[in-house]
């Protein structure tokens, strides 16, 4: 009795061993497919969730993988990040194993991207700062205007066009100093933006809101095909 319980034990090591052994492989492939999909800098993490993982490696349907990516990784400053959750990923296990993957169908792809305040700041120039108020942006700008250096703040409503992020402002104000009004009026245009979001994977912008670490941004698409260069 003995011997077989510890056959028993040594099998159940075994499979775990194994099916831990073959989820870093498809995580490995995973990634490696991503980062050329997406043109990355680095193959981004990859985490396949659901236990016993074998079990869907040879069914090749793999139910949720969450992707983390770097600044680094998409070539962005800072504090700029995306998670995604791919839904549905086919991986068939001879493809796996043999290491030949070259496509990876997913029925959706859902998550968010963080576009951090210093990159908006950037694309404004100058001294710009930015910070969340309400539903929308404070920005604090130095403009020079008609031989004038003007100290700028004003509130901008956030939105979309399209996948691009849209910061209007209506209404400009001296930060802490008197300006004609007339000066006021012409520098307000000089503090909204326009930024294209470029995501990888065929992802389209659906949503967007300011929060604490930047503008966050939703993302999704449908019925996606990853494939290699």
């Amino acid at each position: 009795m003995k011997v077989l319980v510890v056959l028993l034990v040594l099998l159940i090591g075994l499979g775990l061993l194994l099916d831990r052994l073959a989820l870093n492989a498809a995580e490995g492939q995973v990634a490696a497919q991503l980062a050329a999909e997406g043109d990355l800098a680095g193959p981004p993490d990859v985490d396949i969730r659901g236990f016993p993982f074998l079990t869907q490696a040879l069914g090749g349907r793999y139910d949720e993988v969450r992707i983390s990516l770097t600044a680094d990784q998409l070539g962005r400053p800072a504090g700029t990040e995306a998670d995604v959750v791919l839904r549905g990923v086919r991986l068939p296990l001879s493809e796996l194993l043999g290491g030949t993957v070259r496509s990876l169908p997913v029925e959706r792809i859902d998550g968010r991207a963080t576009l951090s305040y210093d990159l908006l700041e950037q694309e404004l120039g100058g001294d710009t700062t930015l910070q969340p108020e309400g539903d929308g942006l404070r920005i604090t700008r130095t403009v020079e205007l008609f031989g004038y250096t003007l100290p700028l703040t004003a509130v901008g409503t956030v939105a979309l066009d399209g996948n691009t992020v849209v910061v209007d402002v209506q209404q400009a104000s001296g930060a802490g100093v008197s300006i004609p009004g007339f000066l006021v009026d012409r520098a307000t245009d000089l503090l909204d933006l326009r930024y294209p979001v470029e995501l990888p994977f065929g992802l389209q912008v659906t949503g967007v809101s300011p929060a604490a670490d930047g503008v966050h941004v939703r993302v999704e698409a449908r019925d996606a095909v990853l494939q290699a260069e």
